[in-house]
């Protein structure tokens, strides 16, 4: 009886250890990814072929090509969208920024990108690096519901937070800027930078206000597929695809998570 019993757990364990199918990951048939279509740090949206590309592809493509399945990749306005396609089972897999207060909605991986955020400001403003922003009559911007925005408004004591319900093109950040309404616009360092390249009236700040952790979003109470995907992130981030998928992109300052 004990001989017996003894097999069973190590046939048990043997099953728990083996990595999971495509019928874990992908129960349609399909591996199904949202993600914030928004974040060039996640990817890119062609807005006339409606290609997207990036790390959320590149990430995406290699977990259904190791599965033996197709894949499809939905581009969400914000990160409550990602969440309500995994709740409403419409997405097995999402990507956003590890957030205290998504954790009680979403189970995070670990992370696979340091996503850098800063402040953009008038060209000729006296705000010269990130701790001048939090000053009695600063205005900051920043979009409702973003990790920047979660983190300004708990952070900044002195400084006053203008909530945004979407990103601002450059143009109307521009004018947002110039005409005084805010003095500083708190988003992820690419946008900064992207921003300040199309107009000669905006400066990025050299340095951080916050270090964001990208991460993969699973539903809640799904412990095993969480292992799995921890175990292909770790392989991406050893075997150097994540630092590849990055040099591709040509990110401003984003890292390979340690």
């Amino acid at each position: 009886m004990g001989r017996m019993w003894r097999l069973r757990n190590i046939l048990l364990a043997w099953v728990v250890s083996l990595p999971m199918m495509a019928a874990d990951l992908a129960p349609t048939g399909t591996l199904r990814a949202a993600f914030l279509g928004t974040n060039p740090v996640q990817g890119r949206v062609d807005a006339k072929t409606g290609a997207i590309t990036g790390l959320v592809a590149d990430l995406t493509r290699e977990l259904a090509g190791r599965l033996g399945v197709p894949f499809q990749i939905f581009p969400e306005p914000d990160p409550k969208s990602v969440i309500e396609r995994l709740k409403a089972h419409t997405a097995d897999i999402g990507f956003l920024a590890i957030e205290a207060g998504r954790a009680g909605e979403v189970s995070f991986s670990r992370s696979y990108v340091l996503m850098p955020s800063t402040y953009i400001v008038r060209a000729d403003s006296p705000i010269r690096k990130a701790a001048d922003v939090d000053r009695a009559g600063v205005r900051v911007g920043a979009v409702q519901g973003l990790s920047q925005q979660i983190f300004l408004s708990a952070n900044l004591k002195n400084a006053s937070v203008k909530l945004f319900a979407t990103n601002p093109s450059t143009e109307d950040l521009e004018k947002t800027l110039m005409n005084g309404e805010i003095d500083a616009f708190g988003a992820n360092r690419q946008r900064t930078t992207e921003a300040a390249a199309a107009s000669s009236k905006l400066r990025v700040l050299p340095d951080n206000f916050l270090i964001a952790e990208q991460a993969v979003v699973v539903e809640k109470g799904d412990p095993a597929r969480l292992v799995e995907i921890n175990r292909f992130i770790g392989e991406m981030i050893s075997s150097g695809f994540v630092k590849a998928s990055l040099d591709r992109a040509k990110l401003a300052g984003v890292d390979v998570a340690p």
